[in-house]
């Protein structure tokens, strides 16, 4: 995969693209804005990361132009501002995702991968429903019927991966190595911990439990 990124601070900078390259990826660095806009515009890329607050021309302004320009590549927006206001102001400038700073380098991964695979696809998912239980990757939200459901953002990523293989069974090792991104049992109950708090969250107070577990094989989500 191809990837441009656009972050004015050399040492965030850096780190991403010496971790997106260690995981096999082809990574350009633009250092602001305009110098984003101008890379973006010379080739062809799969996905942009862009940091929202730069000098010259933020974020918002590169998207913009891009976007006018007719250019759908999938974007990436980085940012200290988390509010809900802030990340709708991204996605109505062009953005397809929002990660906000301070984050693990592993879900930034996952999420250009994800943007990549969406574009493939034809499309970007921005929405995951299982029944009357729905989540909206942007906002960071969850709702099963009326109700909101408050999750802490591992519980978030667990839901998010058993919305992603409904009516699937899930292995204790598959949720290990995607959700907590261990490669080897840290022999603890905390994937116990987790699904009992999930269940909990999402199943109580409903007539029909979601979560169910599947003696011998893990878990499954149903709709």
């Amino acid at each position: 995969m191809k990837i441009l990124v656009v972050e004015d601070d050399a040492e965030a900078a850096q780190a991403m693209v010496r971790g997106l390259t260690e995981g096999g990826h082809t990574v350009s660095h633009a250092i602001d804005g305009a110098y984003g806009l101008l890379e973006a515009q010379k080739g062809e890329y799969d996905v942009y990361v862009v940091d929202r607050m730069m000098p010259r021309l933020d974020g918002i302004g590169m998207v913009e132009t891009l976007r006018k320009d007719g250019d759908q590549t999938p974007v990436l927006f980085l940012s200290a501002m988390g509010e809900v206001e802030d990340r709708v102001v991204g996605l109505k400038a062009g953005g397809d995702d929002y990660l906000v700073k301070p984050y693990a380098f592993a879900e930034l991964i996952a999420r250009v991968e994800a943007l990549s695979r969406r574009r493939e696809t034809g499309g970007v998912q921005t929405v995951l429903k299982v029944g009357d239980l729905e989540m909206n990757l942007i906002a960071r939200t969850v709702h099963r019927g009326t109700s909101e459901i408050d999750l802490q953002p591992r519980e978030f990523q667990l839901l998010e991966f058993l919305m992603r293989h409904a009516g699937q069974s899930v292995t204790r090792t598959m949720l290990l190595e995607k959700v907590w991104e261990y490669h080897f049992d840290p022999q603890t109950n905390v994937i116990d911990v987790h699904i009992s708090r999930l269940r909990s969250k999402i199943d109580k107070g409903f007539d029909r439990a979601m979560l169910q577990t599947v003696r011998g094989a893990g878990y499954r989500l149903e709709a």
